[in-house]
């Protein structure tokens, strides 16, 4: 991580040796597989409880399903000030005890408005939980590591989306509703034994004495990290849909591939985020998942698309470590939960603006000229960091 002008005001952990794969490592991705997996049961179960048992629409279910980014969208910063003021700990068990305590609710819910108002309540978990997971990954991995830390962490996430939705069909045909509900309540509790086993990762010595809630040397990497979260958005949004116009028979294999090539490619180049700067590689990033979606775009074959698919994944890998690395080396360890939260936020705002922009681009051209939107989207965020980065070699 040092030499790299981005990386320049980074502030090294006193810990003793490189090691990475540490207990404190393995419980955190532990506690991030066993939360993400309950999340992946709720993504599910969600609209399916909302317009079956509950006897609503498809629009109740989108609303149900996005009040949950509103309240984490909204209460990320505070959640990073939190971070950094009470600790990583209290926010991580915090969060996923709230995490349970929704999923067990959810289950006894029969109308929409209860059930809105706690997916509300999943979002201040999510929040918290994510927020603090970060500033604790931060905290933990070597300085020399963090990028590598960040690709095998990120793992507990993917696998966790992946496993979970089949997990939830798995539960309520086999059992019902309230099974599934109950089964995702005992994820995440599994996920607050593993992450109150971790311990206060933040150093005593270096509590902070104010804390701010946006961390404003996050914000111009974290644009660019947004461009790829909005373009990112549109294609998950969209790809199955255009699978089937290209002839594909099964309309979730781009999606497959999309989340196997991510995992593959994490595990075997996770080392390279710490061997290269964090901007130019996040430029980099951002113009492969341009290329990728212009291929999808353009190419409207199953070739086209799986091809497509795999070079825009490709991306992916190298995304979030990358901006990440970035974001973090522009914050004392006191500062840490400030940018996690900063960055985080720039999470919700690309999966969750990006979809809705793409959608007004489908809905008056048709799904090619969104994913061509999409990749114009990434290109413009591929030569924002690339001046954010030559600004910064400058200073």
């Amino acid at each position: 991580m040092a030499g790299t002008p981005e990386r320049a005001h980074a502030v090294p952990v006193t810990r003793s040796g490189e090691r990475l794969f540490g207990a404190r490592f393995v419980l955190l991705t532990v506690g991030d597989l066993g939360y993400f997996t309950a999340t992946g049961v709720a993504i599910y179960a969600l609209p399916l409880y909302v317009t079956g048992p509950l006897r609503s629409d498809e629009a109740a279910a989108g609303l149900a399903f996005g009040s949950f980014a509103v309240s984490a969208l909204v209460l990320r910063p505070f959640a990073g000030r939190l971070t950094d003021s009470l600790g990583r700990r209290p926010m991580l068990v915090g969060g996923a005890l709230l995490c349970v305590l929704g999923l067990v609710l959810t289950a006894f819910a029969n109308t929409l408005v209860p059930v809105i108002l706690l997916r509300l309540l999943l979002g201040v978990a999510e929040a918290a939980f994510v927020v603090a997971g970060f500033a604790a990954l931060a905290d933990l991995a070597p300085p020399a590591r963090l990028g590598e830390a960040l690709s095998y962490n990120s793992l507990g996430l993917y696998l966790g989306l992946a496993l979970g939705p089949p997990l939830g069909e798995l539960l309520v045909e086999q059992g019902s509703y309230t099974v599934a509900w109950l089964g995702a309540a005992a994820l995440a509790v599994a996920a607050t034994a593993a992450v109150a086993c971790i311990g206060e990762t933040r150093a005593p010595e270096r509590s902070a004495t104010s804390h701010a809630l946006i961390h404003r040397r996050a914000i111009a990497p974290g644009i660019g990290f947004c461009t790829s979260l909005a373009a990112i958005g549109g294609f998950l949004t969209f790809a199955a849909l255009h699978a089937g116009t290209t002839g594909l028979q099964n309309t979730s294999l781009p999606l497959f591939l999309y989340g196997a090539t991510v995992v593959v490619c994490r595990i075997a180049f996770a080392r390279v985020p710490d061997k290269l700067p964090s901007l130019p590689l996040g430029a980099a990033a951002l113009a492969a998942i341009a290329a990728g979606l212009a291929v999808v775009a353009s190419w409207t074959t199953p070739v086209g698309m799986l091809a497509g698919t795999a070079l825009m994944a490709v991306g992916v890998t190298f995304s979030t470590p990358a901006f990440f690395g970035a974001i973090f080396a522009t914050a004392r360890p006191e500062e840490r939960g400030a940018a996690a939260g900063t960055a985080s936020a720039f999470i919700d705002l690309g999966l969750g603006g990006g979809p809705i922009l793409l959608g007004l681009v489908a809905r008056a051209a048709g799904i090619p000229w969104a994913f061509g939107a999409a990749a114009g989207l990434a290109l413009a965020g591929c030569a924002w960091t690339l001046f954010v980065h030559k600004g910064l070699s400058r200073s």
